[in-house]
């Protein structure tokens, strides 16, 4: 019986109320036995789904989601979810502050406020910024790009208009969508973020990757950098002068690389890669998460500045004589 609630209640989102398990039928007894067994789990006051559900729930991004969509159903005003809520649901990568908190943004709010974990926002959209994504009404990229600017600093707005761009849209998109924010709190922040950002950053790690670089004070770094010959090609994450920079993913590494490549010939691959781009003249740094953000990012800026230093003092820093070799890498983009 207590699998038929969960198979009737749970099918459509995971996801069911109280008041919607009992007008199903079930006491609430039954319900509060199903929590106390652990079968169901109380996402948030009200709101229930099957442990097994929950536990599915693996990425910061998949949390975000499930508290998002518990959070909603318990909004009974028309709203529409927006800045990292709206930012999951459009499938941008963006970098989730904690602790979780549901954005949404309604008409009709006097004043933002805070409470039980959801933040209303007053903020005023147009109705062709909103996007219905899987039923759920979402403010779009562009408009979630530049809210995040606004609510969490400039970081966290080029990460996330990076990850707009890559996903179709267009930096005349964000400028047409900053044109009714001009006069709004922190539009600087948002008119800088708009200049700086750059589709070229293929994840979170390569944008912040990108800020980290471009803070040696050489102007901006070169996002995807392609070089061509004898039938090879290879791209690097970023270039300065004729130094290259890497961000690496340990992911590519393990054995769970969605490629299923084995660690060993992975590895071997990248030496060889990184072995030919350098034969070129040119040298090389590499990253990871912990260099790019976090507490590890000086050490790493100081390591970036000896090795360019270094680079510029064997190789010089102009790359004319690299103009055969120099290849486009195409559009990845997708709309949305």
């Amino acid at each position: 019986m207590d699998d038929f609630w969960g198979r009737t209640l749970f099918a459509a989102t995971g996801l069911a109320t109280r008041q919607a398990a009992r007008a199903a039928g079930m006491s609430g007894e039954a319900i509060d036995r199903m929590v106390r067994s652990g079968s169901w789990v109380t996402v948030r006051r009200g709101v229930y789904a099957a442990r097994s559900y929950v536990d599915s729930r693996g990425t910061r991004d998949e949390l975000q989601r499930l508290y998002d969509d518990a959070a909603c159903l318990r909004i009974s005003h028309p709203h529409v979810r927006s800045h990292e809520s709206a930012a999951v649901v459009l499938g941008m990568p963006v970098l989730l502050p904690g602790p979780t908190t549901t954005h949404v943004t309604r008409r009709g709010v006097h004043g933002s406020r805070h409470e039980h974990g959801v933040k209303h926002h007053k903020a005023p959209f147009r109705e062709e910024q909103v996007r219905v994504v899987d039923g759920v009404r979402v403010l779009d990229p562009a408009r979630t790009s530049l809210d995040i600017t606004r609510e969490h600093g400039i970081v966290r707005g080029i990460v996330a208009m990076d990850s707009a761009l890559r996903l179709g849209t267009r930096r005349s998109d964000l400028w047409a969508a900053f044109e009714h924010m001009r006069c709004w709190p922190f539009s600087r922040e948002i008119r800088a973020a708009i200049e700086l950002c750059d589709p070229g950053s293929d994840s979170v790690a390569e944008t912040l990757g990108r800020l980290l670089v471009a803070r040696l004070g050489r102007g901006q770094p070169q996002t995807q950098f392609g070089l061509s010959c004898d039938g090879r090609t290879a791209f690097a994450d970023l270039r300065i002068g004729r130094h290259l920079i890497e961000v690496d993913g340990r992911v590519k590494y393990l054995r769970e690389d969605p490629s299923d490549r084995p660690p060993d010939e992975t590895l071997w691959e990248e030496k060889k890669r990184q072995d030919w781009l350098c034969g070129f003249k040119l040298g090389m740094s590499r990253l990871t998460w912990a260099d790019v953000y976090g507490a590890g990012e000086a050490a790493a800026l100081i390591r970036l500045e000896r090795e360019v230093s270094d680079t510029e003092a064997r190789f010089g820093s102009d790359i004319s004589d690299l103009a055969p070799y120099l290849v486009p890498r195409p559009p990845r983009r997708r709309p949305l």
